[in-house]
């Protein structure tokens, strides 16, 4: 069944360009806005933080769902690092998270890595791998960064 026409869904674009709006749909618990930033492909796979691999587009579907039915997902990008080919992007994000707890509402970190093809529609996502993280692993690095010349 076709997808209904979404921001996501442009042709051209930028891996950029889907992966806010695959961030905007986390914060508006909009499904069917973030499965349109999903490729149309069978291999699709994505793992949340200490969960199982969800492989397929009804798999994935579900666990968003079932997250959404809980509310939305405070999740920004604070970090991000690229590597962008022709057709292919990687994105190595630290994400801000905001969790309500039994105490309050507390600010955690995920890790996540995103991976963009580029297809017909326009840039999908493939695949978003994500494990919990550390506050120092949202903090730019730059600093560290050595000096190449």
């Amino acid at each position: 069944m076709p997808r209904a026409p979404s921001k996501a869904v442009t042709l051209g674009g930028s891996s950029d360009e889907t992966e806010a709006t695959f961030y905007e749909a986390l914060q508006r618990g909009d499904i069917e806005l973030l499965m349109s930033c999903w490729a149309e492909e069978d291999d699709i796979v994505c793992v949340h933080p200490g969960g199982p691999r969800l492989l397929g587009a009804g798999a994935i579907r579900a666990a968003f769902e079932a997250m959404f039915s809980n509310g939305t997902v405070r999740a920004r990008p604070v970090q991000v690092h690229r590597v962008v080919a022709l057709s292919s992007a990687v994105h190595s994000v630290a994400e801000q998270v905001e969790v309500m707890l039994p105490d309050g509402l507390h600010l955690a970190v995920v890790l996540a890595t995103n991976v963009y093809h580029k297809t017909p529609e326009g840039w999908r996502m493939v695949a978003h791998h994500a494990s919990p993280g550390t506050a120092p692993d949202a903090q730019v690095a730059d600093a560290q960064r050595p000096v190449l010349h």
